[in-house]
């Protein structure tokens, strides 16, 4: 016969056009057709029939679709359904007079399989031609028909439950899963029959952000079994990542629907090509978790990585059982649920006796005992144990309920609250199914689905929001070995719209108590910034904030105030220390000696020529010009205390005043002494006539002229420039800003000082050539020689100070370098000057008064004549020593 399925393009069925697929099924004997075998199905009779879907087996391998029996996943929740049922039947207030009936298969873990399946549930809806079979007699058949299924208790997969919703849709079955929890099923317009009491992935994807966040990791991998559960619940994952931001996915990874040989030994490989990303988020079916645990354990990588689970591992033990110390500190994220006491009381007491409803309960007992039953025909093998029927379940095997037990529970329950409302407005007052229900109309029983709002097998409200999603409330699970009396996974925190974690509650490998990194780049130390590889938002490379940079934020580092210094960890600026040159100072020590011992030797000078103001050597010295010239030496001793205070304007403005005024004193007395020595013999070789201005009182006259322009200089520089202090932080700033100083100073920058001097200067010079022109004049008559050779020694004092001075212009020690050279030329010189024009006079008039008595006086011409016979003589014994010859000159210190 044929089997016609109108498949509509859209939920608009008056309005499209539809697909029609026609099947065509062999006659068989009219005294079978009414007979319908279901051997891998599972029937309770009753008014109103449910369906089941549940994964009782394992996927198979090699072509065969079904593997070996799922003891948790399979058998507790397919009895969490007949139990539910036995409760709903017996309750008298929900669906009074009304029984619940079941049909319920084995999908095999397989979408495909379980589509297959899914059609026994649409046979009562499939139009069936029958026009053309007959009996063998020419008879029409008898056909029974077959049960209708108004619901439909599952499926477990998402991939699977997709598959199987995307058929119920077309016959208007509404669904209600149990654990398929795949952001897609919330699509209203696709899966608007579809409805679930756990949270969709959407929210545990939340969740497990909130985690990932909450251990302070920000670069993890992806893991997901491929198909929709996996994939949908990682791209959930990822999107809530990206949105909310601070988390970066390294790899994202999926396992094979048919993983090969060696497939789990790769992904493990790929996963340590960044082992900094230790945080593995895994969206996988139970037997992939295994197969990867497995293969971590094989690359002695037990405590490299740290998985975050999904509810598909939840808290169950199989995907871990071998492999624990790999498994360790694994978080893992489930439903918010309960053990239900009563189911446990009645799973326990099952047996092969009381239990034969369930078809598959004798293949469990099998490997639940590890024993084997007696069948006819089937010899069992002398190495295994024959099953007595006497084993007890907790008693004689491991027994723990399974998580998702409570919501099978709540599945069956929100069904059969709906039909119970349902009844009760279509059916007031009647008993039993009435007919208005007869058939249950599958849209408005999935619009009492939504509705329904009751407190469930664990005391929490079953609802649906209007995706046909139940709230998210997540319970999450460490697994723990050390330090706990009982190894396994503990509640370490709860998710409802946010999250509680017990931080302090949690361990890992080995029992530490320490968070593992699961980190691309450690966050950088105090004073360093960021520097963000493009592309990934969570990896960095770190940057000092060098030099005399502070870092602004994480990202910026600027430079501090010219007048300030970062500090130790560069997170903000100091003011920069502001120094001095000190007394106590090696730089000024030195200067500051030699200063004493020329401002002593000075004052003994000036004391001694006081005390013999009126003697020969005194007055024949010059005594007006002789006080001048030691004024200045004085000075110029003197300004070293100057140039070593601490810089005030009245400090400066003395400063800038005597520099350069000492040495234009001093150079200006000894200018005139050697003009006036060289005009007078100049004057004497061509007559006898003195010149003009060598009287004592115009040689004051014509030093203080010299001395006022120097004066006039300085207070004219005084005027277009006040003299004030700075604070030069540009002097002393070497790379390491730890040694950077302010240096407080005087305005006088190199060029002024140099300008200040360069007066002084230009009255050396002149006085050195005067010097040089009267090195003729005999020594008994002049002081020109002591006069030239202090100029002499005087000018390479000042030429070895002029590269020295702007040599270290460049040098950290610039200022206390220049001021140590130029209070130590300074001195130097006037030390010279001390030294070759007054010591020898002083030594005289000390140690030999017998010198320093008064001779006959000679006039002007006497002089005059001696002086120029002198010179012929000299230069006569200079020729004649010349010629060969040697001739004795006169004594004349008579």
């Amino acid at each position: 016969f044929k089997l016609i399925i109108y498949w509509p393009k859209s939920k608009v069925h008056a309005k499209l056009p539809c697909k029609r697929l026609i099947f065509r099924i062999r006659a068989a004997p009219c005294s079978s057709v009414h007979q319908h075998s279901h051997p891998h199905s599972i029937k309770i009779p009753g008014d109103i029939t449910l369906g089941g879907l549940f994964p009782v087996h394992a996927r198979g391998h090699a072509g065969v679709p079904c593997g070996e029996i799922k003891k948790e996943k399979g058998i507790h929740r397919l009895e969490a359904m007949l139990y539910a049922l036995d409760q709903i039947n017996s309750d008298p207030e929900l669906l009074p007079n009304i029984t619940l009936g079941a049909r319920i298969l084995d999908t095999c873990s397989r979408d495909t399989y379980a589509l297959e399946q899914s059609l026994t549930f649409v046979q009562a809806l499939i139009q069936k031609d029958t026009s053309d079979i007959r009996c063998s007699n020419g008879e029409q058949p008898i056909i029974r028909k077959p049960e209708r299924v108004v619901g439909v208790i599952g499926a477990s997969g998402s991939s699977v439950s997709i598959m199987v919703a995307n058929v119920l849709r077309l016959f208007e079955i509404p669904q209600i899963s149990y654990a398929s929890t795949a952001p897609e099923l919330s699509d209203n317009n696709r899966y608007d029959f579809f409805s679930r009491v756990v949270p969709p992935d959407s929210y545990q994807a939340q969740a497990m952000v909130d985690i990932v966040k909450a251990l302070g990791w920000n670069y993890v991998s992806t893991l997901a079994s491929e198909g929709n559960y996996g994939e949908s619940g990682v791209d959930a994952f990822v999107q809530i990542s990206r949105e909310a931001g601070g988390l970066c996915i390294d790899q994202s990874l999926k396992i094979p629907r048919e993983p090969k040989l060696g497939e789990f030994d790769k992904i493990i490989k790929r996963l340590m090509e960044t082992p900094n990303a230790r945080g593995v988020i895994i969206f996988a079916h139970e037997d992939d978790i295994k197969q990867v645990l497995e293969a971590a354990s094989k690359s002695n990588l037990t405590g490299q990585f740290k998985f975050v689970g999904s509810d598909s591992w939840g808290a169950k033990s199989s995907p871990i059982l071998d492999q624990e110390e790999v498994a360790e500190g694994a978080v893992t994220i489930l439903p918010k649920r309960a053990s239900i006491e009563g189911f446990d009381q009645y799973f326990t007491t099952r047996s092969l006796e009381n239990n034969r409803r369930n078809i598959w309960f004798a293949e469990f007992w099998e490997d639940d005992f590890r024993c084997k039953l007696t069948r006819p025909g089937i010899k069992i093998d002398p190495e295994k144990k024959k099953c007595t029927g006497e084993e007890r379940i907790s008693r004689d095997s491991h027994y723990e309920q399974e998580g998702k037990v409570q919501f099978v529970i709540d599945a069956v329950y929100a069904m059969a609250h709906a039909l119970h409302n349902m009844h009760q407005d279509l059916c007031p007052g009647a008993t039993g199914v009435c007919d208005k229900m007869e058939p249950v109309e599958g849209r408005l029983l999935l619009s009492y689905i939504h509705s329904v709002n009751f407190n469930g097998s664990a005391g929490t409200a079953v609802l649906f929001n209007e995706n046909g999603d139940a709230p998210g409330r997540y319970d999450i699970f460490q697994y723990q070995m050390t330090n706990t009396t009982n190894p396994g996974y503990r509640v370490i925190g709860q998710w409802t719209n946010n999250l509680r974690l017990n931080v302090e509650e949690m361990q890992w490998t080995g029992g530490s108590r320490q968070i593992p990194d699961s980190v691309c780049s450690f966050p950088c130390r105090l004073g360093e910034r960021k520097k963000m590889v493009k592309g990934v938002p969570c990896c960095w490379h770190c940057e000092l904030c060098d030099g005399y940079q502070f870092q602004v934020d994480e990202f910026n580092c600027e430079m501090c105030p010219f007048d300030m210094r970062p500090t130790l960890n560069r997170t903000a600026c100091r003011p920069t220390p502001i120094i001095k040159l000190e007394w106590h100072s090696p730089w000024a020590v030195i200067p500051l000696f030699l200063a004493i011992l020329g401002i002593l030797a000075t004052l003994s000078v000036i004391i001694t020529f006081i005390r013999f103001n009126d003697t020969p050597i005194v007055r024949a010295a010059g005594r007006e010009l002789s006080y001048v010239l030691l004024t200045g030496i004085f000075l110029i001793y003197f300004i070293t205390f100057l140039m070593i205070a601490e810089p005030g304007t009245v400090v400066c403005a003395f400063r800038r005043l005597l520099l350069g005024l000492g040495m234009c004193i001093t150079y200006s007395a000894m200018l005139t002494k050697t003009n006036r020595i060289y005009r007078i013999f100049e004057q004497g070789k061509k007559s006898v006539t003195p010149p003009k201005f060598i009287s004592p009182t115009s040689q004051l006259m014509i030093t203080f002229i010299l001395i006022s322009v120097q004066v006039v200089g300085v207070f004219i520089w005084f005027g277009v420039m006040p003299p004030h202090t700075i604070v030069d932080y540009e002097e002393q700033r070497p790379p390491n800003p730890e040694l950077a100083r302010g240096i407080l100073k005087c305005d006088i920058a190199d060029l002024s000082l140099i300008c200040c001097l360069s007066y002084s200067i230009v009255l050396m010079v002149t006085c050195t050539v005067y010097a040089v022109k009267s090195r003729g004049v005999p020594e008994t008559f002049n002081e020109a020689k002591p006069i030239g050779f202090t100029m002499y020694t005087t000018c390479i004092i000042w030429l070895a100070f002029v590269p020295i001075f702007f040599g270290t212009a460049q040098s950290t020690e610039k200022m206390f370098i220049q001021t140590t050279t130029l209070t130590v030329s300074m001195s130097l010189s006037a030390s010279v000057s001390l030294g070759m024009l007054y010591i020898p006079k002083v030594y005289v008039i000390i140690f030999h008064p017998e010198q320093n008595m008064q001779k006959r006086k000679r006039s002007f011409k006497a002089v005059v004549q001696a002086a120029t016979m002198s010179s012929r003589l000299s230069q006569k014994s200079i020729s004649g020593k010349q010629n060969g010859e040697t001739k004795i000159e006169p004594d004349r210190t008579q």
